[in-house]
């Protein structure tokens, strides 16, 4: 199908899409990628009366170092991640799951910001960005704020924008030196969602497991943070029955929907496995 009749409008400035947004209200969507609003739109799920497309804005696709901090434009697209020494040298593991959502001509395209400010479950980038404690920059009419992305799920396809407000920036704290990381996942094929995917990223001192952290995508209706399980591998060294426990209370705050992709059991037992098989290779790597 065809969408349905739209205008088109294309600001040169924030603070012009943010009057848009205003002055337009409900019938306004921002254009960043289009991966997710377009199919939407063909489908007529989605009928906006105008588009804001945002790639006329200067400084949207910027990818730079702040002191210990990376700030990315939320219009950088999953190619402009992967062809970024900064984030090759600071944060690869967002350079490692970049390289494994969906085929090139979607990276070339899609962006970040788009990946994490739709709300979608499936996204890759949503649990990531939890793991590496980042930060959103939202504007909107009444200015700019800036919140935890551990804050900003709410639901499937429910977020903290309010109305009005656009997702401008991500701010990542830069990881230590010698940390390890890993993404895995699990996908029935090029360019699907995950059937279970886990994020990890550590450190070690003394052999031992200093500090963790574990982001689990498209096994709940929002992004997850596996608190739990990661608390139950610091100050260890990873052996067999540790794994296992980890994997177990991974897979507790799971609550993944029966599709098909699988029943919900089998769902949650590959989601362990993700847990399990990221903490081995994060740990690898920082040792």
């Amino acid at each position: 199908m065809i969408p349905g009749p739209f205008s088109y409008h294309r600001p040169a400035t924030i603070h012009d899409a943010v009057q848009l947004l205003a002055t337009l209200g409900d019938d306004a969507r921002p254009l960043a990628g289009g991966h997710s609003l377009i199919p939407m739109m063909k489908l007529r799920l989605a009928t906006p009366e105008h588009l804001i497309d945002l790639h006329g804005i200067d400084g949207l696709k910027e990818i730079r170092r702040d002191d210990d901090r990376i700030v990315i434009g939320a219009m950088a697209t999953q190619h402009d991640l992967l062809a970024s020494a900064e984030i090759a040298g600071s944060l690869p593991i967002l350079h490692e799951t970049a390289l494994l959502i969906a085929d090139p001509q979607v990276r070339y395209m899609g962006t970040i910001g788009g990946n994490v400010a739709n709300g979608d479950p499936g996204n890759d980038m949503p649990a990531l960005m939890m793991t590496l404690n980042a930060s959103y920059r939202l504007e909107g009419a009444g200015g700019a704020r800036e919140i935890a992305a551990t804050e900003f799920y709410q639901g499937a396809y429910f977020t903290a924008l309010e109305p009005g407000e656009l997702l401008t920036a991500i701010t990542i704290p830069v990881a230590p030196a010698g940390h390890g990381y890993a993404y895995e996942k699990l996908k029935r094929k090029v360019g699907d969602y995950a059937t279970a995917a886990a994020a990890v990223v550590l450190t070690v001192a003394g052999g031992k497991i200093a500090t963790c952290r574990i982001g689990l995508t498209n096994v709940s209706e929002t992004p997850l943070l596996a608190e739990e399980a990661a608390r139950l591998v610091i100050s260890t060294s990873l052996d067999d029955a540790t794994l296992n426990k980890a994997a177990a209370a991974a897979r507790a705050i799971m609550s993944p929907a029966a599709d098909a992709r699988g029943p919900v059991e089998y769902r949650k037992h590959v989601g362990g496995i993700m847990v399990m098989r990221a903490l081995q290779r994060a740990l690898a790597r920082a040792r």
